[in-house]
């Protein structure tokens, strides 16, 4: 678990400056899509993050959600990574976006840790060693459905999923106790793999939203699929149901 301390190392630093960072002076900028945002503390994080992974694992391949750094991933390692994962809610203070990190090894997610740093909570797994927050292992939950919190994604970038979205989330809501939406798919998944929810699901997500939270919820002992029940890959934006593998 050594790669995995090193990670959350660099996570904790690029955690302060998220919190130190002066939003009224963030430099928004839009990309393609609604409420598809960018501030300069994305493109910060993201340089740190380039600069210090890089030194954990120089052979490794990066691949960032921001700027021109979508390369392929071959063999051997990729890092993929999401800067600031809730960049509307980080925009609004709403203060739940985290900064997500996962590793490819020959194309498969080996690594995945994810940081809230307004609530500290470090979310970390790696293949066949478990889950952990902060130090502590996790597991899902053994809800059924009835007894279970459905979190869902709106894909606002797609607005062609809008309507598809509320009519699922309206079926899961019949189903289920209740229904919960935060802005950042790797929390969502987070929080499925620590038992928090039962199932998290969106129509369409980036490999960056999800690489990380992918081995984490697998190692906490969930399931993640498509939702049209396919292996989820990382070469290509994709739905998305995370789940306790009880819930479908």
């Amino acid at each position: 678990m050594e790669t995995v301390r090193e990670i959350e190392e660099i996570l904790r630093e690029c955690g302060r400056i998220i919190l130190e960072a002066d939003r009224k002076n963030a430099g928004i900028n839009e990309k393609s899509g609604k409420a598809n945002l960018v501030t300069v503390y994305d493109k910060r994080v993201q340089d740190v993050l380039q600069e210090k992974l890089l030194k954990v694992l120089p052979e490794a391949v990066f691949i960032g959600e921001e700027e021109d750094v979508h390369k392929a991933a071959g063999n051997g390692y990729a890092f993929i990574v999401d800067p600031i994962d809730g960049t509307t809610n980080f925009i609004k203070d709403y203060r739940f976006s985290c900064i997500s990190v996962g590793l490819l090894k020959d194309r498969n997610p080996y690594i995945g840790v994810v940081y809230n740093p307004y609530s500290d909570e470090m979310f970390s797994a790696k293949t066949g060693e478990g889950a952990y927050l902060n130090g502590r292992q996790i597991h899902v939950s053994g809800n059924t459905l009835d007894k279970g919190i459905v979190i869902f994604g709106t894909a606002p970038y797609y607005e062609e999923f809008s309507r598809k979205t509320f009519d699922i989330v309206y079926e899961y809501f019949k189903k289920c106790m209740d229904i919960r939406r935060s802005g950042s798919a790797a929390l969502d998944m987070c929080y499925v793999a620590a038992g928090r929810a039962e199932m998290y699901f969106e129509l369409r997500v980036c490999p960056w939203d999800i690489c990380a939270g992918t081995v984490i919820v697998t190692e906490a002992g969930g399931k993640v699929h498509t939702m049209e029940g396919e292996n989820v890959t990382m070469d290509k934006p994709c739905s998305i149901k995370a789940t306790n593998g009880l819930c479908i």
